[in-house]
């Protein structure tokens, strides 16, 4: 009888020391009191969803942060509300395919977006620029560094016969 009352009084005594953990929706502020973040909190790390806003209260940039870094897809915003870029994040580093556009042109003629694809927070892979929405220019990075570059996709492709598009 005793044996099962020590058992019973250890595993008491740990789960009654245990701390309670607490997700929490944060907001932070400007010095004006406007909305400068918000999202999700544990034990004072970002997690999860959160939003960030321009100072006249248009989104910045929204994603997932998990461990108090950016972790997953990030979209990022003009304080005009267009869209900037967006891309993978791991661990507070860009990684993957990431979409750049060209906002000063608008929806004008000539505008030009680019598909980089970074490794570790560099460029690592190919760029690809577009001018209304058509491909007209590839380049190759390593580490940050262009390696190469084609203007027209019949040379890229072969001199890049595996390259993913």
């Amino acid at each position: 009888m005793t044996h099962k009352l020590f058992i019973f009084a250890v595993i008491y005594s740990f789960f009654n020391n245990q701390i309670t953990v607490s997700k929490e929706y944060h907001k932070e502020y400007y010095n004006d009191g406007s909305i400068k973040a918000e999202g999700w909190i544990i034990e004072n790390q970002k997690i999860d969803y959160w939003y960030a806003y321009h100072p006249n209260g248009n989104i910045s940039e929204q994603g997932h942060f998990r461990n108090n870094k950016k972790d997953g897809y990030w979209y990022f915003y003009s304080s005009e509300n267009k869209l900037i870029k967006e891309g993978h994040f791991t661990n507070d580093k860009a990684e993957k395919w990431w979409i750049i556009y060209d906002i000063a042109a608008g929806n004008q003629k000539d505008q030009i977006t680019r598909k980089y694809q970074y490794q570790n927070n560099k460029k690592n892979g190919y760029c690809l620029l577009y001018k209304n929405d058509k491909l007209f220019k590839a380049e190759k990075y390593v580490d940050d560094q262009k390696t190469g570059e084609w203007t027209d996709v019949f040379s890229f492709k072969k001199d890049n016969p595996n390259a993913s598009l």
